[in-house]
């Protein structure tokens, strides 16, 4: 079993309200220093079997029709190593 992450963001041209009201609060939290803040969301895909090319192709066709909205969101899929999956699971 391997992971496949689609991370979807916003286009940069695209007002993001909510990553904006973050980026306000942070001072008065006593965060100072970020200059900008951008919020997405993150999918992690567990896959049954080996992630070849065909089922890169499929995830990223699942992202791109129903994960993303691509009119203003941009996507990514990438796979997570084994490693990372294991220490995630701790």
């Amino acid at each position: 079993m391997a992971r496949v992450v689609v991370d979807v963001m916003l286009k940069p041209e695209i007002l993001d309200p909510q990553g904006q009201a973050v980026q306000r609060a942070l001072p008065r939290l006593g965060f100072d220093g970020i200059s900008d803040v951008r919020q997405g969301k993150r999918f992690e895909l567990e896959v049954d079997g080996p992630v070849d090319e065909a089922a890169l192709a499929r995830i990223h066709d699942l992202a791109e029709s129903f994960l993303a909205n691509t009119v203003i969101e941009d996507f990514t899929v990438r796979v997570e190593e084994a490693a990372e999956v294991a220490e995630a699971v701790k």
